[in-house]
């Protein structure tokens, strides 16, 4: 079995908090060390090369198969070693349930960073407008359709989501939803209701009050 494990990180990725909730669920946390760094598409970290040619965080380094990036990879690989099917189901409808789920919360933090380009981080003269209101379609339609998923409200009700095992994929959703109103992204709260009040009955579990996002992304010039 492998030791101490080395999760390249950063504490403003969703992509990367989705690691480390999943670790936290898991009972693996304290076999990982946390370095943070700073990564961007303009701001170069050789370090994160090293390990990563894309360049991107999160990566895990581990002593049997090597440098492993990207979350879905990551999870995968943690929810092996802390017990098969613990938070992606082996197989049947529930695993394709929480795979399904997972993929449209990865689509909601690609949206979202998008849309971030084109309103906060691009040089204004550099902007788009079409392309940033593309973005924020796609995150209000998947607000609108996570909002008719009847089993958010049921979970709600009978004290599940605070209490129960859960699945990658809602590890994924929560640590999203959680990063659209970190980053003031078009708010879900309004538009969907019992999606809102899901999200915030997760946010009560340790592994998510242990793993808050924190800090801005450090963009630099190209190069």
């Amino acid at each position: 079995m492998p030791g101490r494990l080395t999760l390249l990180y950063q504490s403003h990725s969703p992509y990367a908090r989705k690691v480390l909730v999943c670790a936290h669920e898991l009972g693996l946390a304290e076999r990982l060390d946390v370095v943070h760094h700073e990564t961007s598409p303009t701001n170069r970290n050789d370090a994160v090369f090293a390990a990563n040619p894309l360049g991107k965080v999160p990566v895990l380094l581990t002593s049997d198969a090597g440098a492993l990036f990207d979350s879905t990879v990551i999870c995968d690989y943690l929810d092996r070693l802390g017990g098969a099917g613990s938070l992606v189901p082996r197989d049947g409808p529930a695993r394709y349930e929480a795979l399904r789920l997972q993929a449209l919360a990865q689509g909601l933090c690609d949206a979202g960073i998008a849309l971030r380009w084109e309103t906060v981080r691009r040089p204004e003269a550099q902007r788009y407008p079409p392309l940033a209101q593309g973005q924020a379609a796609k995150l209000l339609e998947a607000y609108d359709h996570l909002e008719g998923q009847a089993q958010f409200a049921g979970q709600v009700a009978a004290g599940q989501v605070t209490n129960d095992q859960v699945t990658i994929g809602q590890i994924a959703l929560a640590t999203a939803l959680a990063w659209l109103e970190f980053r003031d992204m078009p708010d879900f709260r309004k538009r969907a209701p019992r999606l809102a009040a899901w999200h915030d009955a997760f946010c009560r579990r340790a592994s998510m009050q242990a793993t808050p996002y924190d800090g801005e992304t450090q963009d630099g010039a190209p190069r």
